[in-house]
């Protein structure tokens, strides 16, 4: 159940980028519950890794580099997500931090995070 409503979350998370100037999905919500999947496993193996290697510039510039690893990780998701298109490394910083705060309120709202 709680991988359910991650995917969902995730999906309406990537919805909610839209509104970013430079970031579009074309696509209808099968393919939005696709998205937020592939997104899901995307973060699930790529952002420990990357967040392992960025441990060095986090450190330096006391955690704002997240930002710039959000951007970057969800440039680099919209690759693989059919449908979905980020146009700029600043729409995808912007994109990064509207899904951060999405599925921040989402998981507080529904209480994802509790076991």
């Amino acid at each position: 159940m709680r991988l359910i409503a991650a995917i969902v979350a995730n999906a309406v998370a990537l919805l909610a980028t839209t509104v970013v100037p430079g970031i579009a999905f074309t696509g209808g919500w099968l393919a939005l519950v696709v998205a937020g999947a592939i997104f899901g496993l995307f973060n699930a193996v790529v952002r420990p890794i990357a967040f392992f290697l960025s441990l060095p510039a986090l450190i330096l510039t006391l955690g704002l580099f997240y930002f710039l690893l959000n951007g970057l990780l969800l440039w680099m998701a919209s690759l693989f997500i059919p449908g979905y298109h980020v146009a700029g490394f600043l729409a995808a910083v912007l994109g990064g931090l509207v899904v951060g705060i999405v599925n921040w309120a989402l998981h507080a709202l529904f209480g994802l995070d509790k076991k």
